[in-house]
């Protein structure tokens, strides 16, 4: 009938991998964030301050002798001797060991995409597709869908190890714990409210120290940019390069840390990029084509992938300009064999490139454009760029009065991540507006800060007794 005040609703077929339209909008009754609600019921906000430590947990030394299996066992000592450096040093490279213990503390069940790492040194700058420096979680080795609980205290923890390092207080190191939570939480809040686009894409990084109320860190990122966007290929073929007889370039051994492979070996890696592209968007493949392969080295990584196979693969356009791309050994995560205990499925086994590089773009707002996966003599590699415009904080080197601000900050980045893949509307239903959960999660963060720090004394005992090796300084 012409003229009728109404519409009859339209009744569409539901649509796989689309939620199904109720019309309810956000309205308490079954909404995610009611959901939330309810959760508070089964695991009290305040329930997070525990921490069980079971009389079967493994002591630290046999923990960092397990995680060095596999590992190529000439570079183990360099591994040993990074984390006996401070007890904040420790925690890094001990992902395994703390997943044990945060197996056994009270969670939500909501499912997150994690980091898996998500220690305070794991958060920094890196360029983007327009010569951009983009601000985020930069480490993934870990990733795996858990428990969102497990980044947010392994994030607290961290602060509080990286401020007594960095000589603040205990009240300082405690306030950091505390406010990286209710910025966590804050900014769940404001992703819950916005439209979902918005939301995916929320907090800008020009707007974050705003938003983190961070400003007394601005001094410190921008002398961290400034030297982020010197660190490209071009700087490092510079240094780590010499002209080859042939016109191009080959790499220059510097031991331990960067060192010439057999030429079977740089065969084999160098092959290996003819199925990392298979993995890569093809609008990808014209930049790579224009692109020779002319070396590749070995070179050793960071704290919790010392021991681990990583090259780096020197290409050059037809200028001679300089592409080094880094084809990472991919392990299984630390997380895994701990999931099962916490409630959680067990992912099959795939390929742990593949792992790697998805969860990324999972947490990521903008990823590196080269990112792919290959496999070396049956191994799982992940490739990307080296050196691109990477810069970081270290959080144990901050003044004092900026520690708090760089964790309000990392706190914010935790939420956005994590909002990619669990709805935040749901997390915020669950942590809610009051610092309930800031206070518990700052109360554990403490503990296992202490816990940590006996942790690092007993590997420096086993270090002194040769019960274990180390080599320092590298």
């Amino acid at each position: 009938m012409s003229g009728s005040s109404g519409a009859a609703v339209r009744r569409l077929p539901r649509v796989r991998g689309f939620a199904e339209w109720s019309g309810a909008g956000d309205g308490p009754a079954g909404s995610p964030k009611a959901e939330g609600k309810a959760l508070r019921h089964r695991v009290p906000r305040a329930a997070h301050a525990e921490l069980d430590l079971d009389t079967g947990r493994p002591d630290a030394v046999s923990a960092v002798e397990e995680s060095n299996r596999g590992r190529l066992p000439e570079l183990t000592p360099i591994r040993v001797g990074r984390m006996a450096a401070t007890p904040f040093a420790f925690l890094r490279g001990s992902a395994g060991l703390m997943a044990y213990d945060l197996a056994r503390t009270p969670v939500t069940r909501i499912r997150a995409q994690l980091c898996g790492d998500a220690h305070a040194a794991n958060f920094g700058l890196y360029g983007d597709a327009r010569g951009g420096l983009v601000i985020d979680l930069n480490d993934f080795d870990e990733t795996v869908y858990g428990p969102w609980e497990w980044d947010l205290k392994r994030l607290a923890a961290s602060l509080v190890l990286a401020g007594r390092e960095a000589g603040a207080d205990e009240d300082t190191c405690r306030a950091a714990a505390h406010d990286a939570v209710g910025a966590y939480r804050h900014t769940l809040r404001l992703l819950a409210k916005l439209p979902v686009l918005d939301a995916w894409n929320a907090i800008a990084d020009e707007e974050l120290v705003s938003h983190a109320d961070a400003h007394d860190l601005l001094g410190t990122l921008e002398r961290v940019s400034e030297k982020a966007r010197a660190n490209t290929s071009g700087r490092f073929a510079a240094k780590s390069t010499e002209r080859a007889e042939d016109g191009g370039r080959r790499f220059v051994d510097a031991p331990p840390v960067l060192r010439r492979v057999p030429d079977q070996e740089a065969a084999a890696v160098a092959a290996s990029l003819e199925s990392y592209i298979g993995t890569l968007p093809e609008d990808r493949l014209p930049l790579l084509a224009r692109h020779a392969v002319h070396d590749v080295a070995f070179r050793v990584v960071g704290t919790g992938s010392v021991g681990t196979r990583s090259y780096v693969v020197l290409l050059l356009d037809h200028r001679g300009e300089p592409l080094v791309l880094q084809v990472k050994e991919a392990r299984p995560s630390a997380l895994v064999p701990h999931l099962a205990a916490a409630g959680f499925d067990v992912p099959a086994p795939g390929h742990e490139g593949r792992r790697v590089v998805l969860g990324q773009k999972r947490i990521q707002v903008v990823s590196d454009i080269l990112l792919g996966w290959t496999t070396v003599d049956g191994r799982p590699f992940q490739v990307r760029q080296f050196r691109n415009r990477k810069g970081s904080v270290d959080p144990a080197a901050l003044a004092a009065d900026q520690v708090d601000d760089y964790a309000r900050m990392t706190g914010a980045l935790l939420a956005r991540a994590h909002a990619h893949s669990a709805d935040p509307r749901l997390l915020a239903g669950y942590c809610g507006k009051n610092d309930e959960l800031d206070e518990a999660v700052a109360a554990f963060a403490v503990a296992y800060a202490d816990r940590t720090e006996a942790d690092h004394a007993d590997l420096l005992a086993a270090v002194r007794s040769g019960r274990i090796a180390a080599e320092t300084g590298v």
